[in-house]
């Protein structure tokens, strides 16, 4: 097990999570010769990954799931599951000797002093860390996020986020309404549904559903990168023609947006089937109306429906909860989202970098990698230019940082 951190210590760089992408951040700067320390809040890596449901399996193929340096063990198999990437995960701190200290939470990031020869400060339980530079990497599914749904506090049913949600087996037997239709949401409802469960999902926007029988739809996704939106968006829509049969009588009508547009504007990802049609299709999952409020034991829906559902589970998403980490430098927009990431700095904010915290269709995992080697680009760039704006006029690396154009 890693140490826990010591009292007085620094680094010139401190990566805060040990997910993917702090975990390839830190092996990038590594790489590059930039000593990296890691900061993770748990008491291990790869926690929230661990923490997720037991049947969770990647919606990414190894090759498209491998971070630097380290390939996906074959034996893990076409879909990785949730264990067999935590292993993954741990394997890589091994792999490249990286210095992660577990149970450390990061507070706050706030400015050190000026002249105090240092850059940043980064809090934790046991004092300020100084330090050179910062890669947030706490991801944009750091905190489950839960609609104010009016009358939640009277449902007198369960109701619980999917971040909770571990295994169908609690279920059987029982009527549960699955809020969301995004990834989670349609594996939920169809893994409960194969389990005897009563399962209807609640679908505000129909999802694009594509089959999840290859790693070709991430391909797709980079080579179709350079091409007009609306084209893209309309080949995918005649691909889910395709591709998908239509459920409209089912209560789950094809979608009018195209998935390009839909993540551009919105950060979503299409659903990959994982039996989710079948279920639908057979009627083993009832697609319902958007949640509109609770109502002591019932659920209220758009269309005016009640429901009274044993339990309800919300699929509806994360937030990335930066607010008191770093809401004080100005660095997040009205959302709570970072205004630049990857290598990319806010002007105000030089050498404070975010990694993943965007959502693309080529792959998240494969980002991190994208990501965690711009990062260590523009590090080492910044780097090189220090010594020569000190003979400049004095060390204002800080006030000349020009952000934004790091190679990918």
């Amino acid at each position: 097990m890693p140490p826990t951190p010591q009292q007085g210590f620094s680094a010139p760089t401190i990566v805060i999570g040990a997910g993917p992408h702090g975990l390839a951040a830190a092996a990038l700067l590594r790489r590059f010769g930039v000593p990296t320390v890691i900061l993770e809040r748990s008491d291990r890596v790869g926690a929230s990954w661990a923490q997720r449901y037991d049947h969770l399996r990647l919606h990414t193929t190894p090759g498209a799931s491998r971070l630097p340096g380290l390939s996906v063990p074959r034996q893990a198999g076409p879909w990785v599951s949730r264990d067999d990437y935590v292993r993954y995960l741990e394997d890589y701190v091994a792999h490249h000797g990286l210095d992660v200290r577990v149970a450390t939470p990061v507070r706050r990031v706030e400015r050190a002093e000026p002249g105090s020869g240092t850059q940043w400060l980064v809090h934790t339980p046991d004092g300020p860390v100084p330090t050179g530079a910062v890669v947030v990497a706490t991801g944009r599914c750091h905190a489950p996020n839960l609609p104010p749904w009016p009358g939640r506090s009277t449902f007198t049913g369960t109701l619980l986020h999917s971040a909770h949600y571990r295994s169908p087996a609690p279920y059987r037997g029982r009527d549960v309404l699955v809020v969301g239709a995004g990834n989670s949401g349609t594996e939920i409802a169809g893994v409960l549904a194969g389990a005897g469960a009563r399962v209807r999902i609640a679908v505000r926007t129909p999802p694009n559903i594509l089959p999840r029988s290859s790693a070709r739809w991430h391909t797709v996704g980079r080579l179709t990168e350079v091409l007009p939106l609306t084209w893209r968006d309309r080949t995918s829509l005649l691909t889910q023609q395709l591709a998908v049969p239509d459920l409209t009588s089912r209560g789950l009508p094809r979608p009018r947006t195209g998935l390009y547009t839909r993540n551009a504007r919105e950060g979503i990802n299409p659903v990959l089937d994982h039996g989710f049609v079948d279920a639908v299709r057979s009627g083993r999952v009832e697609p319902v109306a958007a949640v509109q409020a609770f109502d002591g034991p019932d659920v209220v829906l758009a269309d005016g429906t009640r429901l009274r559902p044993d339990t309800v589970i919300a699929a509806t998403g994360y937030r990335p909860d930066l607010n008191d980490l770093v809401g004080s430098l100005g660095v997040l927009d009205e959302a709570g989202h970072p205004l630049a990431v990857g290598a990319q700095t806010h002007p105000e904010a030089p050498r404070l970098y975010f990694a993943g915290y965007t959502n693309p269709l080529t792959g998240v995992l494969r980002q991190a990698g994208i990501e965690a080697r711009a990062i260590a680009r523009a590090f080492r760039r910044e780097t090189a230019r220090a010594p020569l704006l000190t003979l400049r006029g004095g060390d204002r690396t800080a006030d000349t940082h020009q952000s934004g154009h790091a190679p990918s």
